[in-house]
């Protein structure tokens, strides 16, 4: 009888060997050739049409009837859609006169437990993706054969692909750009942006050549040093430059506290990011944002110091809706009450006069798109001087 049941037992482990070695061998070309593309994409050398679509509709390829567009187009447009990227502003004229959002649905419980999956899968693949594809550009870098710049631009580039395809292979979030509107050469910018999601930096990561234009510098984020206790956040940041800033872990929604000793190091590395070809990010709140459908935290002025110091314009970016997927109260969290996500990148850049402007002008744009989802109607007043002019005159 035992040998009967030791024969009975090498069949069926055989023959589990033959079920999983087939899916097995799958998963592994599947990692193998998202490894494969995303070093390729890093190095520069994916073709246009497989990455990097036009945010710019040019004026040719607008109908003059739209109800004149094929069902192929519908279709196209459809597809566009389900890959969380809805169809880019044509310019700044259509951006001014963007339409509000809609007011917000609940999402039922199957549709909610089904996203969260998505979000769970999505994660899981970056912490498998990321080390995967950014390891062997730190063995190039180590062994000389890329410099400190490359080696930071490729890895950018890497962790935008690995963004970019694991939101369409795990549609979680339907996203709405609105872009600058036209492409455009940006000088040395300082983009400033609000802080309402964990979810935040993966998304611009993965919309940024759509949102900012394909022309514009790649970029290096401030973040808290501490985000580092996170291995998969610690290579990413890392590897792509971005720049650390030391505070204490006082919670969010209580006053940042800063280390002094790290802003001489922050301003060396802010200008030798400049003149690599960089441009910087900061999220002025600071931490993430328990209610952005109240307004903002408490706006600190430091990019305003820091534009100043370096002479740089500041331009402004908004979120809205993140935070119905990842909540920054950690007693709401992953609880997902909607999926309908904004994204803006507003066309005007500006070299304020004093803090306080600053301080005002992002909190009524950034702070109005990030609760409401849709530009203050006299934003461009804010960020001509005008509207800080007329209240400083009252």
């Amino acid at each position: 009888m035992s040998k009967e049941r030791e024969k009975l037992s090498r069949k069926l482990y055989q023959s589990s060997i033959k079920m999983k070695h087939p899916s097995m061998n799958l998963w592994v070309k599947f990692v193998g050739v998202f490894a494969f593309l995303s070093l390729v994409d890093g190095f520069g050398l994916v073709p246009a049409g497989i990455t990097r679509r036009r945010s710019v509709i040019s004026s040719s390829q607008i109908p003059t009837n739209p109800l004149q567009s094929s069902q192929k187009n519908k279709k196209r447009n459809y597809h566009f859609q389900v890959l969380h990227e809805s169809k880019s502003i044509r310019d700044e004229k259509d951006v001014s006169g963007m339409q509000p959002c809609e007011e917000v649905k609940k999402i039922n419980p199957f549709k909610a437990a089904i996203t969260k999956a998505g979000i769970i899968s999505y994660i899981i693949s970056m912490c498998v993706a990321l080390p995967l594809t950014l390891f062997p550009l730190q063995v190039f870098y180590r062994a000389s054969l890329i410099s400190r710049k490359k080696k930071e631009e490729y890895s950018l580039r890497t962790g935008q692909f690995c963004s970019r395809w694991l939101m369409r292979i795990f549609p979680f979030a339907k996203i709405k750009l609105f872009p600058i509107g036209k492409e455009q050469e940006l000088e040395p910018t300082i983009w400033v942006c609000n802080h309402t999601s964990m979810l935040d930096v993966f998304v611009l990561l993965a919309v940024d050549k759509r949102l900012r234009g394909k022309n514009t510098r790649p970029i290096k984020i401030l973040y808290w040093k501490d985000l580092e206790k996170n291995l998969v956040t610690k290579i990413l940041f890392t590897m792509s430059g971005f720049i650390s800033i030391e505070m204490e872990d006082n919670g969010n929604g209580n006053a940042n506290v800063y280390k002094k000793s790290s802003f001489k190091t922050l301003l060396k590395e802010m200008k030798q990011a400049f003149n690599d070809g960089f441009d910087i990010g900061i999220l002025p709140e600071g931490q993430l944002n328990p209610s952005p459908e109240d307004g903002l935290q408490p706006v600190f002025p430091g990019a305003y110091t820091l534009a100043k110091l370096s002479r740089r314009p500041i331009r402004m970016m908004g979120l809205h809706g993140l935070n119905r997927l990842w909540h920054g109260d950690e007693s709401i969290g992953m609880t997902v009450t909607g999926r309908d996500v904004s994204v803006r990148a507003y066309p005007t850049a500006r070299n304020f006069q004093s803090a306080d402007e600053f301080v005002a002008a992002f909190r009524n744009i950034v702070g109005h798109f990030g609760a409401k989802g849709k530009d203050l109607p006299n934003w461009e007043k804010w960020l001509d001087g005008t509207e800080w002019s007329r209240v400083q005159a009252t």
